[in-house]
């Protein structure tokens, strides 16, 4: 669980890098030609088929739109590493996080029809919804939450979906998360306030935010393999497997439902499909001769509202809109947003405005520098006539180096126990049922000498205990990384036995991840 809640957070701070800066330059903005971009399609293409061939991904898929045309569509490689099957144009990905500016313009096709404001106040759309403080609770808007300036701490609600909780819970539970900043001061990226913005949104309609997407923005575009369900993900033949190094190796070894924050997180869908709705954005919502979004509903999406630093990589200055970055760097102005799964898949949108030029890439594994090597390396093609470093390496390198640290400290901390270890107390003074209003109820029990925790929605998930010192045991979740330990600590009361236990994995959020002892 420590694990998976680690890498999660680490997934967010890449996406926090995740955005290439690049735009007008030597190309010269509103100057560019279909044939200047033409000319760089071969490099473009070479450089992606090199990532493949270097096992940078076991598989990828590329779009490049110019205005209202798409120029270039294109898969690399496998759907699945150790199996015959290509990827292609039409080879549907989980795109994580690229999902957010999807949602951001369905939110902005309901603000166009006036079925919403950007400013409408989520208390009027979706009373049942709180925080934990009543200001905000009685403020909060949905350009608040698509813009991850509630006050909500970006863990919340994460380390619930990891245990099996399903969005409507979640949801509810959000209320009890102290914030990390005070209202509208601070920038902090949350899945889970994302998702209740868009939800929110969708009230009005009296539908399900998977039927407004479908009907709002899929089907009036023809992306007709695109969905935000993992049945629909599921349903097709042609899809991208997740992969994460095991040994070394690209290994299709975890499966990743993001139903639960399916608009933050959970559209699916082919460079086929993503490059119309690509087409949308840089056209500022007109789509073959038609306006599909009012233009001044997408424009909001945006405004740089919240500054979040220098690029690390690329340097440029950056801020985030409505479900997008906006970042001003070496080629000048870009829209854009990365996607990760921890589990398994990294994907990237890039557009240069100005230039009506955009990009988009899939990858089916992670972590590497893949899909913003690729973006930069062709923003430099275009624009400059020449690539101006490793942009793959450099990337990849960024992406790594976040989850070094953490791994070692916490292999560090739990690697070798004490010489000598404090014996525990009988294993009998751990069993028991334990609660909080925010976990729910873990269970302790023993079986053949050993503990094991039970957590989740009807015991959703189990996990081993290993005796570290004295009151402290490990856990191993993350099948992605089974060797990395998570805590497990018992707080002994005066009767000898443990009267609470605080799990690290669920602790992210203010103190959410202690639980007293019920029986």
């Amino acid at each position: 669980m420590q694990r998976a809640r680690s890498r999660r957070r680490l997934v967010r701070a890449c996406l926090a890098l995740g955005l290439i800066a690049a735009g007008p330059g030597a190309g010269s903005a509103g100057t560019l030609t279909r044939a200047q971009v033409e000319a760089q399609l071969p490099a473009l293409e070479a450089l992606a088929q090199r990532a493949v061939d270097a096992g940078a991904v076991p598989g990828l898929a590329v779009a490049v739109v110019l205005g209202d045309e798409t120029l270039l569509l294109k898969g690399y490689g496998l759907r699945q590493a150790g199996k015959p099957e290509p990827v292609g144009p039409d080879t549907v990905f989980q795109i994580a996080s690229l999902s957010k500016p999807v949602t951001a313009t369905i939110v902005a096709a309901l603000v166009g029809d006036g079925v919403v404001d950007w400013d409408s106040r989520v208390a009027d759309l979706d009373p049942a919804f709180q925080l934990r403080e009543a200001y905000p609770t009685a403020q909060v808007t949905v350009r608040d939450f698509l813009n991850h300036r509630s006050g909500l701490p970006g863990t919340a609600g994460d380390d619930l979906e990891a245990i099996g909780f399903g969005r409507d819970a979640i949801l509810h539970r959000l209320r009890l998360a102290p914030p990390a900043s005070s209202f509208r001061a601070g920038y902090a990226y949350s899945n889970f306030g994302f998702t209740e913005g868009a939800v929110a949104a969708a009230k009005p309609t009296g539908r399900p935010w998977e039927a407004v997407a479908r009907d709002r923005l899929f089907r009036p575009l023809g992306m007709t393999a695109t969905g935000t369900t993992h049945a629909e993900f599921l349903s097709r033949s042609d899809r991208a497997a997740l992969h994460v190094r095991v040994g070394g190796v690209w290994t299709a070894a975890v499966e990743r439902n993001p139903d639960a924050q399916a608009p933050a997180g959970g559209v699916s869908g082919p460079v086929r499909d993503l490059a119309r709705w690509l087409r949308l954005v840089i056209g500022n919502g007109r789509f073959e001769g038609a306006q599909r979004v009012a233009a001044a509903a997408l424009a909001q999406t945006h405004v740089p509202l919240m500054a979040r630093g220098r690029n690390p990589v690329t340097g440029g200055a950056s801020f985030y809109g409505l479900g997008w970055n906006v970042e001003y760097g070496r080629h000048g102005l870009v829209w854009g947003h990365a996607g990760a799964f921890s589990a398994g898949a990294q994907t990237l949108v890039s557009i240069h405005p100005e230039a009506g030029l955009g990009i988009l890439v899939l990858t089916n594994a992670f972590p590497s520098g893949v899909p913003e090597g690729l973006a930069d390396s062709f923003a430099d093609l275009v624009f400059d006539g020449r690539v101006g470093r490793d942009w793959v390496q450099a990337w990849g390198a960024a992406y790594e180096n976040l989850f070094a640290p953490g791994i070692a400290a916490d292999k560090a901390a739990y690697g070798t126990p004490p010489a000598p270890p404090a014996a525990p107390l009988a294993l009998s003074a751990y069993v028991g049922r334990y609660a909080n209003a925010y976990v729910g109820e873990a269970v302790v029990a023993e079986a053949d000498g050993a503990l094991t925790l039970t957590v989740g929605p009807a015991g959703a998930r189990r996990y081993p205990l290993r005796h570290f010192d004295r009151d402290l045991f490990l856990s191993f979740p993350d099948a992605e990384a089974p060797d990395r330990p998570s805590a497990v600590r018992f707080a002994i009361g005066s009767d000898g036995r443990a009267a609470a236990l605080t799990v690290d994995a669920l602790d992210a959020s203010g103190g959410l991840g202690t639980l007293a002892r019920r029986d």
